[in-house]
């Protein structure tokens, strides 16, 4: 191999390091500290096709407010966690892949969901029942859809990045969730696992927020160098 070879070979390999090794990441467990309320069950009464859904899921009957899941050791599903501060300005390109919102069981599935600016929202109705997409953003148009049986998806984009607005079905008022317009791809929500992780973040000093519905938000700082983990952990207490 002549020179020349050698050089591109070693520059590639440079560059391909810097690839791999661009980016730190945070990452953390969220659990709840104190009393576990009751959950409200949802009658579905009026809907027997989603009732007949949750009867033949034992692990998902009776169906219930999932405004507080917990997982083994109070970890907390539906937390959104970001990146609220620190980022230097810059435009991040948005998947083309749409984010998946599905009404299934007369549900959100998910409860709680976060999708990048320009990146296009699927909703689906698994139900094969009339639904309806009533959402209240602020920086955003409100809209409101209906999906009567026959229509299986529609698809919904926003102009504007903001923080987590509820959407609700005014055919069945217990249906409710959460949606979030992100400038970035620095976010996660949580599983009943109750861990999040953000990857490839630039050097730097950052500020971290995490969100609950209902136990509103906390933050921290965390500083991330090089291409080192950081753990934040965080704790909401009722």
């Amino acid at each position: 191999m002549n020179k020349i070879g050698y050089l591109h070979r070693f520059m590639m390999t440079i560059m391909l390091f810097t690839l791999l090794s661009a980016g730190g990441t945070v990452k953390g467990t969220i659990r709840y500290e104190g009393k576990i309320p009751r959950l409200k069950n949802f009658d579905m009464t009026i809907e027997s096709v989603c009732l007949m859904k949750h009867e033949k899921d034992p692990a998902n009957y009776p169906a219930r407010s999932e405004a507080l899941v917990l997982g083994e050791g109070n970890t907390m599903a539906n937390i959104f966690v970001r990146i609220s501060g620190g980022l230097t300005k810059k435009e991040w390109e948005p998947p083309k892949e749409p984010e998946v919102l599905n009404q299934d069981g007369c549900t959100y599935s998910p409860h709680v969901l976060a999708l990048m600016l320009g990146q296009p929202l699927k909703f689906l109705n698994s139900d094969g029942v009339l639904h309806n997409l009533h959402a209240f953003p602020l920086e955003n148009d409100e809209f409101n859809v209906t999906m009567p049986k026959f229509i299986k998806e529609t698809i919904r984009e926003f102009e504007y990045s903001e923080g987590m607005f509820p959407i609700k079905c005014d055919v069945h008022p217990w249906m409710g969730g959460f949606i979030a317009v992100m400038e970035h791809p620095f976010f996660d929500v949580t599983g009943k696992d109750g861990v999040y992780k953000i990857n490839n973040l630039e050097p730097g000093t950052y500020t971290l927020e995490a969100w609950h519905e209902k136990l509103g938000t906390q933050s921290a700082e965390v500083t991330i160098t090089g291409d080192k983990t950081q753990t934040i952990d965080f704790v909401f207490k009722r």
